[in-house]
């Protein structure tokens, strides 16, 4: 049951992060494709999980998994914010960093034994340095970046970046859900928080096309 939950939040975030990837191709703007990497990362977490279910825990699909959920998803939404608030520079820092994370989860020591289900618990697994700190230090930033231009523009765009904030909300709740264990539970909130956050991405795109959230130029 756990893997199948999984799989159908990947699939839907997949699907998701397609639409917006979509928009960007027949407009242009460059924090679509961001947000398109964001939930694309999500979806990755997701489907990382259904394999870790599945076929039981393992060095891989944790690997994937915390690439994919715990270092690349918030950073990727938060440039995508970013971008929408027209620090342009966002783009090439978040490349680099991708980058850097992807190199990191991929060569980074593993220790402990996995368990067959559940989550398992990064701090089982990983020292605190890189992956960890790297981790908590990407969440926190890229998180701050989504929470801060949306309530920026909040007063001019309610719904969409109430949307925003709601989604950021039920991903956080599925993060820490995910440290419980509670697998479940972790995969409904990656659905719930992906469809909130490409909601308020595109629900008020006509009125969005033309506004920039008031935040003091580089």
């Amino acid at each position: 049951m756990d893997a199948l939950v999984a799989f159908g939040a990947a699939l839907l975030t997949f699907r998701l992060s397609g639409l917006l990837a979509g928009r960007y191709r027949s407009s242009g703007r460059p924090e679509l494709l961001a947000w398109a990497a964001g939930l694309g990362a999500y979806a990755v977490a997701a489907a990382a999980i259904a394999w870790g279910e599945a076929a039981g825990w393992d060095d891989r699909a944790f690997r994937v998994y915390y690439a994919a959920g715990a270092l690349l998803t918030a950073p990727l939404l938060g440039a995508g914010s970013l971008l929408l608030a027209g620090r342009r520079r966002a783009a090439p820092v978040a490349l680099v960093y991708a980058g850097l994370a992807i190199g990191i989860a991929v060569a980074v020591p593993l220790h402990g034994a996995f368990a067959t289900h559940g989550i398992p618990a990064a701090q089982d697994h990983l020292a605190l340095l890189p992956a960890r700190l790297l981790a908590i230090v990407a969440n926190v930033t890229g998180t701050l970046a989504v929470v801060v231009v949306a309530l920026c523009s909040l007063r001019r765009l309610p719904l969409g970046n109430g949307l925003i904030l709601a989604g950021i909300a039920a991903a956080a709740t599925s993060s820490a859900l995910a440290g419980l264990g509670a697998t479940t539970c972790s995969a409904i909130g990656i659905g719930v928080g992906a469809v909130l956050l490409y909601a308020g991405f595109v629900v008020p795109e006509h009125i969005r096309a033309g506004f920039r959230p008031k935040i003091a130029p580089n």
